[in-house]
């Protein structure tokens, strides 16, 4: 069987295989994995080594391409894009609260995908490509703080459970610094272990030479 035939089968009055849609699903597709990819594994993972918000962000923006392409038929591409955005911004994760960043970067693989997935006949793929390009050079500027100071984020663990209270805030952040000998500019909690009482922190500091950092403190 050709795949002229194949184009012309139809099962319950729908096409098997429409070759012209397949190959303009795939490119799309491919376009849209490799900027994702670019974004969460080498600009986002390196910095904040949270495997599973590369797990969640790829999974979310395959989901939302594959969900805008097949309905990008539709006539509500405006209006379905933002109310998916809607859905989005409602989200709550019941096991921890996602830190702002994190979730940026959440809606920016949306935004990936939602660029990818439903723009017209109209738009050429050199646009298509500038668009990710735009939004990738973005967050690596910005990232790598061209803009301003250089902020580093890394989880520790730490002991002195006393002081993660709120009203012993500025007294974690001055034994932090003391401790590490870092210019630590603020803590949060991550997780608290009441049985050995420990915490995991997540500590913000800046250092003058990303390539002099440790992988651990």
């Amino acid at each position: 069987m050709t795949l002229t035939s194949l184009e012309q089968l139809t099962i319950f009055g729908y096409q098997v295989i429409n070759v012209h849609n397949i190959n303009h699903m795939l490119i799309r597709l491919i376009l849209d994995l490799i900027f994702t990819l670019i974004i969460i594994r080498l600009i986002f993972f390196p910095i904040y080594k949270e495997r599973d918000y590369v797990f969640t962000t790829i999974l979310v923006n395959l989901s939302v391409f594959l969900i805008c392409f097949l309905l990008a038929s539709i006539q509500l591409q405006i209006g379905f894009a933002f109310g998916l955005f809607a859905v989005f911004s409602i989200i709550r994760y019941r096991t921890q609260q996602i830190p702002i960043r994190e979730m940026t970067y959440i809606f920016v693989v949306i935004i990936i995908a939602v660029i990818n997935a439903i723009s017209n006949d109209k738009t050429s793929y050199a646009e298509l490509l500038l668009a990710n390009i735009a939004v990738v050079m973005a967050i690596f500027f910005l990232e790598h703080n061209f803009l301003h100071g250089k902020e580093i984020v890394k989880i520790i663990v730490y002991e002195k459970i006393e002081l993660i209270k709120p009203e012993n805030y500025e007294m974690l952040i001055k034994d932090l610094r003391k401790r590490t000998g870092l210019d630590i500019q603020r803590a949060e909690i991550d997780s608290i272990n009441f049985l050995n009482d420990t915490a995991k922190l997540k500590i913000v500091y800046r250092y003058p030479d990303i390539a002099k950092i440790d992988e651990d403190i």
